[in-house]
């Protein structure tokens, strides 16, 4: 199942709907991931301005850090930014898209698809020793609306 994404603001909350991302899961968590609280796996992820059979290259702002909203942005071949970018988000269930690998990592997405992990932010929290948690929307460096798991 597909859908395009189309990022909406409502009284601070963020919804991602329409047909770019699936949200199945695409072989397990990255391996930034694994035996991380909360963690579900990984979905493809196509971006708002996809760019369908290109391979395309990128740079994550925060890594994995579900505590951290981040952006990931397009570069060229050489790690050049191109003016290219997507936040991370809160999916409609309130589970978090946490872009991946790590901070800076040059890395490409065939098809123009990523893979994104995604997170249930109540279980990250709790398994960092808060009572509980969401996801919620903020500002990220160059992407003004991204999300993170905010923790009680």
């Amino acid at each position: 199942m597909s859908s395009s994404i189309k990022v909406i603001v409502l009284s601070g909350v963020l919804l991602l709907l329409g047909a770019c991302a699936s949200t199945a899961p695409y072989d397990g968590p990255s391996p930034e991931t694994r035996g991380m609280a909360g963690a579900e796996g990984r979905f493809a992820f196509k971006p708002a301005d996809w760019q369908e059979g290109q391979t395309t290259w990128w740079k994550d702002t925060d890594g994995v850090d579900p505590a951290t909203p981040g952006c990931h942005i397009g570069t060229d071949r050489g790690g050049v930014p191109n003016g290219r970018m997507f936040a991370e988000a809160c999916l409609p269930d309130g589970k978090l898209v946490e872009s991946n690998p790590g901070i800076d990592v040059l890395h490409r997405h065939d098809n123009d698809t990523g893979n994104p992990d995604k997170f249930d932010c109540n279980a990250w929290c709790v398994g960092k020793g808060a009572s509980k948690g969401s996801c919620v929307v903020a500002a990220a460096p160059l992407c003004a609306h991204s999300a993170k798991c905010a923790c009680e």
